[in-house]
């Protein structure tokens, strides 16, 4: 197998893995989704419900849906995620989507004494992209 070194050469084989992903209408491009496990309480007004993480990435969160929980898309709920001993991450995040079992939570608000924190625990996932298509 040869390698390219040549820039030219290079710049044509990402242009070709890209042209693939493009001949399929239905493949789209997001943050990389790093899975952790932690608890996670998501609260809006005087409702709060404590449920578990599924995944998370730089712009948002997947959460197991929590039973009795009966929010929409396009609410805003406080997420208070705590990691290990010594991290805990507060944040407004907005729902994305729901299923029967989880939630898709998109960040609205990210303290900015958080964000150092959420990045570090992301680390390379908070700058990869990842391809996905819609089904």
């Amino acid at each position: 197998m040869s390698v390219a070194t040549d820039k030219d050469a290079i710049s044509g084989w990402v242009e070709k893995l890209m042209s693939d992903d493009k001949e399929d209408s239905h493949t789209r491009y997001r943050h990389a989704r790093m899975r952790v496990q932690t608890a996670v309480l998501m609260s809006r007004g005087g409702e709060a419900h404590p449920t578990d993480l599924v995944d998370i990435s730089a712009t948002g969160a997947l959460l197991r849906r929590p039973p009795g929980w009966r929010g929409e898309p396009g609410q805003t709920w406080i997420l208070d995620m705590i990691f290990g001993h010594d991290l805990h991450i507060h944040l407004e995040a907005s729902v994305a989507r729901v299923s029967a079992r989880q939630i898709g939570m998109e960040y609205t608000l990210i303290p900015e004494d958080k964000q150092a924190s959420l990045w570090e625990l992301l680390g390379g996932y908070a700058d990869t992209l990842e391809a996905w298509q819609d089904d």
